[in-house]
Formats: structure tokens, sequence, C-alpha cells
């Protein structure tokens, strides 16, 4: 078993990046490596640059994710953790998959359509041919399973059509050039909502910084953007079905259940029949509680930029190393002369 999965280096990470994305990839690693597999995390920072982006952010951004991914418990021992720019055959497969992908699969791309909008003259390639290096990311290193959230199901089902034609095309049935992932939809994959309106996701770019519970928030932080998120004046339901329409309650609730590793219905037993003046601090007091090592980790972490590079290196090298074999079967399997 060998899972591959990317994170943008956007910077910021918020509590619906880590429950949502990064936890997963904490016990995808351990439950992986207990079977002999391998887990493959990169940070893909090559598609940091299909939008307008500041190098020097760019370049902090990439470094501060790495710092937080090891606070959130992404071992470097365990796991390989690079970004794509040090390891150069995710490219150079992305310009060779590109005689396979056609213009037809990629205009049908949800994403193009959504973050090209109107102007779509005035997007960059890049943007568009996104999805194909998102196929090299995966294919280069046959790779057997890639976590996928349901915005992303599209994207791997072009990589499985990509790869399916250029084994048609080049390889054999009985010597196939790449192995076609599958997906694996987290189930405890939580989607966390904005604390300032319960029917928007927690996001970055809010404006309001109110609105998200952030990695590098402190403990009074915390606590304060916790007793301020937007609820109603009703007391909480004992029964799961009350929280129905009550979209700030029903995120609240369900964010103190992640947390807790338990369910709604257990927190609504707990809780049921209080107001939010009893059940918010406890909700602070838990993420302060298990928010607190991983804070401590990533403001240790960040401030040490020798070791970062050193973890991007040491990764990119293991890397490299599993790449090379079959960007040089495809190359092979083309006609290129090396």
């Amino acid at each position: 078993m060998r899972i591959v999965s990317g994170i943008q280096p956007t910077g910021n990470l918020h509590l619906g990046n880590y429950l949502g994305a990064i936890r997963n990839w904490v016990k995808m690693q351990d439950d992986v490596a207990a079977q002999g597999g391998d887990s493959l995390y990169f940070l893909a920072d090559l598609h940091a640059i299909s939008m307008p982006h500041d190098p020097a952010t760019l370049s902090a951004n990439t470094r501060e994710m790495v710092a937080a991914l090891v606070a959130c418990g992404v071992d470097p021992d365990r796991s390989i953790l690079f970004n794509q720019t040090q390891v150069p055959q995710h490219a150079e497969l992305q310009w060779l998959l590109n005689g396979t992908a056609r213009m037809g699969w990629l205009n049908r791309m949800t994403q193009w359509k959504d973050k090209a909008g109107k102007n779509r003259e005035g997007a960059s390639v890049a943007l568009f041919t996104y999805p194909v290096l998102q196929a090299a990311d995966v294919l280069l290193y046959q790779a057997t399973h890639v976590p996928v959230g349901e915005d992303q199901k599209q994207h791997l089902e072009l990589a499985r059509d990509i790869a399916q034609k250029f084994n048609n095309d080049f390889g054999t049935e009985e010597d196939p050039i790449f192995t076609l992932p599958k997906p694996i939809i987290p189930p405890e994959a939580a989607r966390i909502m904005s604390l300032r309106d319960g029917a928007s996701k927690m996001s970055k770019s809010d404006p309001s910084d109110m609105a998200r519970i952030n990695l590098t928030d402190d403990a009074d932080t915390i606590m304060q953007k916790v007793k301020k998120a937007k609820t109603d004046p009703e007391p909480l339901p004992s029964e799961k079905e009350g929280l129905e329409g009550r979209a700030e309650a029903r995120n609240l609730v369900g964010i103190y259940a992640v947390m807790a590793g338990t369910t709604i219905e257990a927190v609504l037993a707990d809780f049921g029949g209080e107001g939010f003046g009893k059940f918010k601090p406890a909700l602070g007091e838990l993420l302060v509680d298990k928010l607190a090592p991983i804070n401590a980790r990533f403001v240790e972490l960040r401030g040490d930029r020798d070791s970062l590079d050193a973890i991007l290196r040491k990764g990119s090298e293991k890397a490299r190393a599993l790449a090379v074999p079959t960007l040089e079967k495809a190359y092979q399997a083309l006609g290129l002369v090396r």
C-alpha cells in the first residue's frame, strides 16, 4: 500500500485544516506503516504558482507548513514529507502526460471553471493544466491509494483516465506503466464551519479572524473566539434532531464531538438543556487542552529554519529515489532517447 497526498502551502492553518485533513494524514501514516506500506505527503508549491502569488510569502508559507504538519503529528521518519520543487520528476512527468491528457477532459474540470471564472482568457495555462500535474503527483510514485475529499474526486478520476490511456497506448496488459490509484474518502473527515456563519466553511480567506481557530492562536485567543462565536438564544437540545436548522449550534457541538473523540449524541447527553453560557467555556477548555501541545511545538519549529529545510531535503531524497524508476519507464515507453 502506498498513499500519496498533497497540500498547498497557503499558510495560516486553522482548525478546519487540522480536523478535515491533517489529522487523517497522521492516522493514515500510522495505519500504513503498520502494514509495511509508504505514506508520501508533499507541499504542492508548484501548484501554488498557478495563481498570482508573492514569492517571499510562498517561501515562508512552505516552511511554516512543514512546521505545522510536524507539530500536528506527521513524522518525517515514518512518512516521506517533501515539497514538489525538490523533486523535479513531478514537472517532467506532467509534460509527458500532457501528450496523453485531452483538452475536453480538462475543460470539464469544475475547479478550472470556478477559479478561472468568466476571465478564462486571462487565466494562466498552469491553472488549466493543474489537474495533469496532480495526476503526475500520484502516478509518479505508483500510488495505490489517494485520500480525497468530495471536491477532489473529479481530479483523481482524471488521473485514472490519463493513466489508463497511457497504459493502453504505450504499455502492455502484462506490464502497465502506471498503477491506477484508488480513492480513500476518510470516514472521519470533519467539515468545520465558520464561527461567524454556520453555513460557510472555516477558511483562512475569511476577512474576520474571529471566524476561525488558527493553530497559532494562544489559549486566551481560543477562549475569546469560542465565547464570541455566533449562536442562537435556545438551549442545546437533548437529541441530535434538535440541531436541525441551527447551523451554528450544530457546528459547535460537532467540533466538541470530534475534538473529544466522541459522538454528537454523547455531547448532547451531557449538555442537553444547557445554554451556551455553560457549553462555550467547556468547548474552549477542550480546544485549548488539545491544541496547546500542537501550538507549542509549531512555534518552536517555525523558528528553526535549518531544521525545516533539513526535513524537506531528507524527504525529497527519499521521494526522488521512488520517482526515478517510474519516470524512466515512461520516457522509455514513449521512445524518448535518454
